[in-house]
């Protein structure tokens, strides 16, 4: 389950990221940018992102084994 959260939240960091340099370069990847719910809010989207990774890899290290 440790490695699961800690995978989880290695994605999340990892499209939170894409999705703020999409907005600030136009480097066209991530998965962010494509939810067309989101449109407007992508920079939220993207930090909301970082957080739940950061809140996975907590959560992964508070697990014993």
């Amino acid at each position: 389950m440790k490695e699961l959260l800690e995978f989880l939240g290695l994605m999340a960091v990892i499209q939170g990221v894409a999705g703020l340099v999409h907005e600030f370069t136009d480097w066209n990847w991530g998965v962010v940018q494509r939810i067309g719910v989101l449109d407007g809010y992508e920079v939220y989207a993207s930090v909301v992102l970082l957080a739940l990774g950061g809140a996975l890899f907590a959560a992964a290290e508070s697990r014993r084994g």
